[in-house]
């Protein structure tokens, strides 16, 4: 399935969203279709009793081999975004959330959803570009990514990918990360926590140095240019192999990787 991806990348095709989500959707089924365990997929490989408790010790120990060298600091790709702009939900979906599918081993990201709107502070409320809905989807995004953890992303990815991002909410959690309740996300979103961390993704927005003109706003490292939000808007996946230091994952490369010959 990687190959397949990987060739397309090589051969400068693109990735659709269908066909990135369908790919993953595969990857996951094929790695274990039936899970014998009460984590999900994002979680097996996070420690050795979790690997061993869902029967994938073996392949954990492969993925393992494979990991960014830890010495070189991964690169950490910031995005400050609006859940409704068109334009932030294409860089999610057809630069982003497809590069880091293929090099989550050498970056980190970080979403940080506000973008253009406006804190009323006495009011303790915000005023979003594209109006309530936009609101009401950033603080969502934002209570799952500080509830759902590793998985936020995959979410994220599934709710902007989708033609209503907030009734598409909780189906995405639910395919994404069955662990999180939806209640916790609901009641984030309706309640203090939602807000206080609204309050705070202001405030990372309002700090940016230089200050952010549009949406979406890209920084690597904490730092912005825009020749490298040209890269970024083009070719992310070649301009994050650049910016890695440590020594380059096949997938930037072009090593090819042969696998124990095993057939269903």
């Amino acid at each position: 399935m990687f190959n397949w991806i990987f060739d397309v990348v090589q051969k400068g095709g693109e990735l659709t969203q269908d066909f990135i989500f369908i790919s993953v959707c595969e990857i996951k089924c094929l790695f274990h279709p039936t899970p014998s365990c009460g984590y999900p997929p994002s979680h097996w490989c996070s420690s050795l009793e979790i690997a061993i408790e869902c029967g994938v010790q073996k392949q954990c120990m492969e993925l393992n081999a494979t990991r960014s060298d830890p010495v070189f600091p991964l690169v950490a790709v910031t995005v400050y975004y609006e859940s409704l702009c068109p334009g932030s939900k294409a860089f999610l979906t057809e630069q982003l959330f497809p590069t880091w599918t293929l090099l989550k081993d050498i970056m980190e990201v970080n979403l940080v959803p506000f973008g253009n709107a406006l804190e009323i502070l006495e009011e303790n409320s915000f005023i979003c570009q594209n109006g309530e809905p936009e609101c009401s989807a950033n603080m969502m995004e934002a209570c799952i990514l500080h509830a759902a953890g590793q998985s936020a992303f995959n979410i994220i990815y599934c709710m902007e990918a989708s033609a209503d991002v907030l009734k598409s909410a909780k189906s995405c959690l639910q395919l994404c990360a069955p662990s999180v309740k939806w209640a916790t996300i609901e009641s984030c979103a309706a309640g203090d926590l939602g807000h206080r961390l609204m309050h705070e993704n202001a405030m990372k927005t309002q700090v940016l140095k230089p200050e952010h003109t549009h949406v979406p706003w890209i920084t690597f490292n904490g730092e912005y240019t825009s020749e490298w939000e040209d890269k970024a808007m083009s070719t992310l996946f070649s301009f994050v192999c650049d910016l890695y230091k440590g020594i380059k994952p096949p997938a930037c490369t072009g090593a090819l990787k042969k696998l124990d010959q095993s057939f269903c």
